[in-house]
């Protein structure tokens, strides 16, 4: 049986502000709880003027809060810019106020450009790539009660400690992500909606290595997919063609929001762009309910996995409440009421 997700990157579309995409971010939440999503999951990113979700365990809180069975959690803290103890703890709140629901997912992506990235973490050179694993290591070791007894932190506890603890998830779009996940025994979530090259070949390399751990018996996947469902195909692409803009102007270091499908339809399309545009479509699911239903499962099939996290990002916020609620029936899931 397929799970459904959401991985929400809480766009700002243009004309409206950031606070009212945190506000929608809340909205699709709820919407998504009585929907039957299994989990969902709220983005890092800095800097940006089209994407106003700056601290996953801000919005974690919020989203808890107003839902009452289905997880909720990052995707992900971008761990490389932060203290592993400080996350932990973090986390341990989430987990202590909503026992059972709490997902900690992590990445080693900036989130961000370098020199976004150096405010964050002043005091190290780079995007702190080289600390990551060990990072990594440190956060498992607070989450589970179990730094080495050679550790200088060893003697510390992550509070408030408790019965249970945070699902910790490793996100990636990479073999190196794969195999990180796989020597630390962690469920792994490769970003399709980024790069959807060699995929499923990257699942198999982490079922491969995978190594047991404290934290995870057998390996364990999902993929992050971009789709964008409507009644129709062709009104399924009108609203997905904003994408494609957005993420130029962004690569350029433009902090626009979210255009519209006819500022995107408009835009002058040169022979580069249009090369970076089907790169982008390549990686799309857009369609009616029945054709998107037929990807997905395509996808999670040539990965192997049973749980299919979805990101959209459109300018109109109906589109992309309907887009959810289109996928839902496709796909039979059970609303909570």
């Amino acid at each position: 049986m397929i799970r459904l997700s959401v991985l929400d990157q809480s766009p700002i579309r243009s004309g409206v502000t950031a606070a009212q995409a945190l506000r929608e971010t809340l909205l699709l939440a709820e919407a998504a709880e009585r929907l039957g999503y299994h989990r969902y999951w709220v983005a890092e990113h800095h800097n940006s003027g089209g994407l106003a979700g700056t601290s996953p365990e801000i919005l974690v809180g919020q989203i808890a809060a107003r839902t009452r069975a289905m997880r909720v959690g990052s995707g992900g803290v971008m761990l490389s810019h932060y203290s592993a103890y400080k996350v932990a703890e973090n986390f341990r709140v989430l987990e202590a106020l909503y026992p059972g629901r709490i997902d900690l997912g992590v990445g080693r992506a900036p989130g961000s450009d370098r020199l976004t990235a150096a405010a964050l973490a002043p005091d190290q050179s780079g995007f702190g790539y080289e600390d990551y694993p060990h990072k990594v290591a440190d956060l498992m070791g607070y989450l589970t009660d179990s730094l080495p007894a050679g550790h200088p932190f060893a003697r510390l506890r992550a509070m408030p400690d408790g019965p249970t603890a945070p699902d910790l998830w490793m996100l990636g779009s990479s073999g190196e992500s794969a195999l990180m996940a796989a020597h630390f025994g962690l469920p792994f979530s490769f970003a399709h909606f980024i790069n959807q090259y060699g995929g499923p070949q990257v699942m198999r390399m982490y079922r491969a290595n995978f190594r047991p751990s404290k934290l995870l018996a057998a390996p364990l996947g999902s993929i992050g997919v971009f789709v964008l469902c409507a009644e129709t195909g062709e009104e399924a692409l009108h609203h997905a063609s904003s994408r494609p803009l957005w993420m130029l102007r962004n690569r350029r270091g433009e902090r626009k929001g979210i255009p519209t499908p006819e500022e995107a339809k408009a835009h002058p399309w040169n022979e580069a762009e249009r090369a970076f545009a089907e790169d982008l479509w390549g990686r799309t699911t857009a369609g009616g309910p029945g054709q998107c239903k037929e990807e997905m499962l395509k996808l999670a099939e040539a990965y192997g996995v049973e749980e299919l996290v979805v990101v959209t990002v459109c300018h109109s916020f109906e589109a992309r409440l309907k887009s959810y609620e289109l996928l839902a029936g496709a796909f039979g899931l059970e609303g909570r009421g």
